[in-house]
């Protein structure tokens, strides 16, 4: 499940210095996560994403935080409990602090970084669950050198939504980087153009995005698809992937809180 939020999350700028039209504090949107099961696409968990407000001594960021959790009919097969946080500026989606934390059927895994965009340099902790350990953890502490508007997972998607995507004409592409696992990640998406969709929000105008991962087995072939609505709040609506055991989708199913 970590790589079905990851593949909704994976999108970035057309250009790093937008500002922040498209949403606010107290936004949530949910879906539902759905993977190929023997050839029948089965509903196995929601994902939520929200947004909230958070001061500290110096400034006030908003929290972007992200959840994928198992219905409960599947936590005897495979249970499933992440986290994505990023607290970003709310003017231009900067990501100051992230944290991830990956559950599932057994396997834990924690990141923390701390970004210091002066210096270009992430400070790091990355946990892992080990039978080696007496505690059964083990950390690994590093500082990263990063790149002028590299960003995580949950900073890029959010970062994605402040862009003029209209201005993009079909066939568009461009790159971009993303901070995972500590090592930056190149990326491309195409624009395809405008389709609308039936969603359980009823039938909505979105943009398709294709996806592409450089160097990195994310994601598989060449059928990896984002629609965000095409209006000024630009929410993901539909997501569709194939990793290296399967493929999988992502549905809006509600959504509150919305800016415009």
């Amino acid at each position: 499940m970590q790589r079905l939020l990851i593949a909704l999350l994976l999108l970035t700028s057309l250009s790093i210095e937008a500002q922040n039209n498209a949403f606010i504090a107290g936004e949530k949107l949910t879906f539902t996560a759905s993977y190929n099961m023997s050839g029948l696409m089965t509903d196995l968990a929601q994902v939520t994403m929200e947004t909230s407000e958070v001061k500290t001594s110096s400034a006030t960021l908003l929290r972007l935080k992200g959840t994928a959790t198992t219905y409960s009919k599947w936590d005897s097969f495979f249970k499933i409990r992440d986290l994505y946080e990023s607290y970003v500026s709310p003017k231009t989606v900067t990501p100051y602090l992230y944290k991830r934390e990956i559950n599932e059927g057994g396997y834990y895994k924690y990141v923390k970084y701390n970004y210091n965009h002066k210096t270009r340099t992430v400070k790091s902790v990355l946990r892992k669950k080990s039978k080696n350990f007496e505690s059964g953890f083990w950390d690994r502490n590093s500082t990263v050198t990063i790149t002028a508007g590299t960003r995580d997972i949950m900073a890029t998607l959010y970062q994605l939504r402040t862009l003029d995507i209209h201005k993009a004409p079909v066939g568009a592409s461009d790159t971009f980087t993303v901070l995972f696992d500590n090592k930056e990640t190149k990326f491309s998406f195409t624009m395809m153009g405008k389709e609308t969709l039936n969603t359980a929000l009823g039938k909505m105008q979105c943009y398709k995005l294709k996806l592409n991962v450089i160097g990195n087995d994310v994601l598989k072939g060449n059928s990896n698809f984002l629609w965000l609505s095409a209006d000024q709040n630009k929410i993901p609506v539909f997501a569709k992937f194939k990793v290296a055991v399967g493929s999988g989708e992502l549905r809006i199913k509600d959504v509150s809180g919305l800016k415009n």
